[in-house]
């Protein structure tokens, strides 16, 4: 059984794929928004929170049923930066690394419950100059691989650390900048690697779509066959090796192109086409988050959208179905397992 956390403006939802059709439990965390879901090294669940008001939270769960919040969560000393958010959650070995709104990372080595600063990112020379993406100044993509790091930040770049994080540097020769090419203007949407050659990497990026083959020490463009180069989410299926991206119109109309909602992937992660068949004929308006998309390993390609959607293929994106269900805007989608 296939199990999905889905992370809306307005709580948590658990998406099962039962043999009688999809169940839903829910809503948890009635009125926060979940901003991410993971799980932990020692087989817990968590679930990221957020509040106008109160601030960022992390729950944690054995069963996706009985939660407790966590009372020493990611944080930052004195008044600035300030943490509005955690973006992602990533399981590296035995360590979490948590990627922050405003931008930054932590580390926690004792399966979630306290968390320390990496100051060699949070502290990284020339941070003043950076500055938020529409979504704000976000840590928001975290790949591993060894000893190696990547971290996405809206509207800075992708950085690299070969050390476990005691230093990082930029990566970004080959990206268009956002501003006509500023330095420290490069708004990465998505990063995602091909686990058996994890320098192998593809990135959506504002200013369009493209891929590294050197562990993002450069950037080639790949958009041939997509209908337009921005969107949000990349993610790639494990069991056929394809790559996928839902493209939008473009950065001050991120809409689907002429209304028809599809995801597009990539066979031989450079050239694109229309993923399958089942797509909704009506034109449709909605627009699907750079959180809101993930794959199962088997096959599974999931994505939410705006306005309360949640699309799934279960054989590779040959065949796509609307979950008969409706959801507050989602934020996250993530595989639990």
């Amino acid at each position: 059984m296939t199990t999905i956390g889905i992370g809306t403006e307005k709580g948590g939802f658990v998406l099962r794929d039962a043999t009688d059709g999809w169940q839903v439990d829910g809503p948890l965390f009635p009125g926060w928004k979940v901003t991410t879901w993971s799980g932990t090294p020692e087989g817990h669940y968590l679930a990221a929170l957020a509040s106008n008001w109160f601030g960022p939270a992390i729950h944690r769960s054995p069963d996706l049923v009985e939660w407790e919040q966590i009372p020493s969560g990611p944080s930052y000393e004195g008044e600035s930066p300030k943490l509005n958010q955690i973006w992602t959650i990533h399981i590296h070995g035995d360590t979490l690394l948590a990627g922050v709104d405003e931008a930054g990372l932590f580390r926690s080595h004792d399966d979630g419950l306290t968390w320390e600063p990496v100051p060699a990112l949070n502290d990284f020379s020339g941070r003043s100059e950076w500055f938020p993406g529409l979504g704000g100044l976000c840590a928001h993509h975290i790949l591993t691989a060894g000893d190696s790091i990547w971290v996405g930040i809206s509207a800075v770049g992708v950085f690299r650390s070969d050390d476990g994080g005691a230093s990082f540097r930029r990566c970004d020769r080959g990206i268009s900048g956002v501003d006509g090419g500023e330095a420290d203007a490069y708004c990465v949407h998505g990063i995602v690697a091909d686990p058996d050659d994890p320098d192998h990497i593809w990135r959506q990026d504002h200013s369009g779509v493209y891929v590294s083959e050197d562990g993002a020490e450069s950037w080639e463009r790949i958009e041939e066959g997509l209908p337009s180069n921005f969107g949000f989410p990349v993610a790639r299926d494990a069991k056929s090796g394809r790559v996928f991206v839902v493209p939008l119109e473009a950065d001050t109309n991120r809409l689907p192109v002429n209304g028809a909602l599809r995801a597009y992937f990539s066979e031989d992660g450079r050239t694109w086409q229309p993923s399958g068949e089942g797509w909704d004929d009506a034109a449709t308006y909605t627009t699907v988050l750079r959180g809101a998309m993930h794959t199962d390993g088997l096959g599974g390609i999931y994505f939410g959208t705006t306005g309360g959607d949640v699309w799934a293929s279960l054989d590779s994106g040959d065949h796509w179905a609307k979950i008969p269900h409706s959801f507050p805007r989602i934020l996250s989608v993530r595989v639990l397992g």
